[in-house]
């Protein structure tokens, strides 16, 4: 009997792990009776209920399996991490507050017994605010038109993935993974299926302004080269242009020497100007290098505080 995987990550979401881990338990009954599966929570340091309720879910059903992290790892090192703990013949990444709809899963299901080693959920729509899913568009077209790496438009992670792409996931060894990209860049042949993304059933988004910069500039850095080549060639452009600028201003000076002996507002915008690229450039830049850093580092993806029920499988 194959074996499906169900991976949730976590965070506050005290109001949803019971009603999803009972919808998990309901649609593998009714629509896939035929297959083994477990589920995986990984809690990323709640300071909520969350890992109270998880507890109670372990010890009445031996298939729900937990992870406690030792602090909050982030909202990419979590995911990817339980993602490489599973150990089912295939992995599917569920969102805890039901966004990702579960009435979704048996379709994966089929396209993975179709053949496909990944399965692509693809929101095309969404019930949240019509602003950031307008905004979430727009990011992924100019992150597509940029990147030398194919990228998958409005992909969260939720789909399925194949044991033989976890297997590259587990070789990958990369600590600060970005899974969308990586589908991209070094996933196998994929299928897409479509969806229409729920609203969250209960609690609040954790994403915020810092959240979501983080996840661009991951994305950017992890996968364009524009911001480098843009330094350059602006920068390029920018001084050949100030040199043009000097010489032309250097001889209206000279011809026209009473007008411009006192006249430093030109200069001072100039130097503004250029001094306030330099800036941004280097912030840019400092993108870039903090990737690399992380990388070099080498920190593990994740510390564990505790894992429960996966000694049951160990002893069977």
């Amino acid at each position: 009997m194959k074996k499906i995987s169900i991976m949730v990550p976590c965070y506050n979401e005290e109001d949803n792990v019971i009603p999803l881990s009972e919808a998990l338990i309901d649609m593998f009954a009714k629509d896939l009776p035929q297959y083994d599966y477990d589920i995986l929570f990984i809690d990323n340091d709640s300071s909520d209920t969350t890992r109270v309720k998880l507890r109670m879910l372990c010890e009445k059903n031996p298939k729900i399996k937990a992870i406690f992290n030792a602090k909050n790892f982030g909202q990419f090192n979590s995911p990817y991490y339980g993602i490489l703990q599973t150990d089912g013949d295939c992995t599917i990444p569920v969102c805890a507050d039901f966004q990702d709809p579960i009435d979704v899963i048996p379709r994966l299901v089929k396209e993975w017994e179709n053949g496909a080693k990944i399965v692509c959920a693809v929101k095309t729509k969404s019930k949240e605010s019509k602003i950031m899913y307008f905004l979430r568009s727009i990011y992924y077209k100019i992150i597509k038109k940029m990147s030398s790496v194919e990228q998958i438009e409005h992909f969260t992670g939720f789909g399925l993935y194949d044991k033989s792409f976890v297997k590259v996931l587990k070789d990958l060894k990369d600590p600060i993974p970005f899974i969308r990209g990586i589908v991209g860049e070094l996933g196998f042949k994929r299928v897409e299926i479509e969806y229409t993304q729920a609203q969250r059933r209960a609690g609040k988004t954790h994403n915020n302004f810092f959240t979501l910069y983080d996840a661009a500039m991951l994305s950017f850095t992890s996968y364009t080269k524009i911001g480098l080549r843009l330094a350059t060639f602006i920068g390029a452009f920018v001084g050949f242009a100030s040199i043009v600028v000097a010489i032309v201003y250097l001889v209206l000076k000279l011809i026209y020497w009473d007008r411009f002996a006192a006249g430093m507002t030109p200069l001072i915008i100039l130097v503004s100007f250029l001094g306030s690229l330099q800036l941004f450039f280097i912030g840019l830049q400092g993108e870039y290098i903090l990737s690399m850093n992380r990388r070099l580092m080498n920190r593990p993806l994740v510390v564990e505080e505790e894992r429960i029920n996966f000694d049951i499988e160990e002893k069977e």
